[in-house]
């Protein structure tokens, strides 16, 4: 637990003495109820369950933040979500090419808190007991807390899943894609996928993002990209710098930027990005 964490939990465990009432908030003392929709209504309205496992937990994460973010220990996080809204617009093609769901993961799962490894997501699981998470629920954003972006080759599909593999580490993942996109084999896909919920049930991976289908860069290009640009990021081993590359980019906008450089075009299930990181002349946008 970080400095962040620490500090914010002693502030929320201050809070939640005052009240009493097992049916409230613990944060703002308020009812939890109808602040978002719940799973079984999540899934009424279409959503895959495990997909709605996952939206349930980025809506109560993000209220969470939207409850300490005023607060002084979170200073440092506002100000720089604050800043990244302000030059990127997370709203989603055509204002902007990041969307909500890319920024906002971002921000909760992915934000180091001013030099601390302390994310908003990480001060959430710090302070699990006393917002009264349930078990079922630590487990799942603790998989959403480690989850990050990848750059991946479309390699088939599965029934009605489609089949992504890694680049560089060569992880073949089976996806529940949300958007509806099936892309198309040889594609590349930055997309985020979090594990699945329950492997004993069903072991589909679910893409969280909107995915980005990366043109005018081919396999290789890409693949030479992580490998060297990896060697730049933090970690004892190859496959630690390459997370550490794609979760948290060389400064805290890497990857926010390349997304708004790289805008090419879009439908209305899917994202066109071109060019690679660090070569500026193959950006659309530079």
């Amino acid at each position: 637990m970080g400095k962040y964490a620490s500090r914010l939990k002693r502030k929320l465990a201050s809070k939640a003495r005052q009240i009493s009432d097992s049916d409230t908030d613990p944060l703002t003392g308020g009812a939890m109820a109808g602040d978002f929709k719940d799973i079984p209504t999540l899934i009424e309205e279409g959503l895959d369950p495990f997909h709605a496992v996952y939206v349930f937990m980025q809506n109560l994460t993000a209220k969470f933040a939207e409850t300490v973010g005023q607060m002084p220990e979170m200073k440092a996080w506002a100000r720089a979500v604050e800043k990244a809204e302000d030059e990127y617009m997370p709203s989603g093609p055509p204002i902007s090419p990041l969307t909500g769901s890319y920024f906002w993961m971002w921000a909760l799962y992915d934000l180091k808190i001013g030099k601390s490894t302390d994310t908003l997501a990480s001060c959430l699981l710090a302070a699990s007991d006393i917002v009264q998470m349930n078990a079922h629920q630590v487990k799942v954003l603790k998989q959403m807390e480690v989850s990050r972006m990848g750059v991946y080759e479309h390699v088939g599909t599965s029934g009605p899943y489609i089949r992504l593999r890694e680049l560089v580490s060569k992880r073949e993942l089976v996806c529940h894609c949300p958007s509806g996109y099936p892309g198309s084999e040889g594609e590349l896909w930055y997309v985020r996928l979090l594990p699945p919920v329950e492997p004993e049930i069903a072991d589909f991976w679910i893409a969280m993002t909107t995915p980005y289908v990366l043109i005018a860069a081919n396999k290789s290009d890409w693949t030479a990209f992580l490998r060297r640009t990896m060697l730049q990021a933090d970690g004892f081993d190859h496959a630690i710098r390459l997370a550490n590359l794609l979760k948290h980019g060389l400064g805290p906008n890497y990857w926010n930027e390349f997304v708004t450089k790289a805008y090419h075009h879009y439908q209305h299930n899917a994202i066109f990005l071109a060019g690679i990181p660090d070569m500026q002349a193959t950006l659309p946008r530079r």
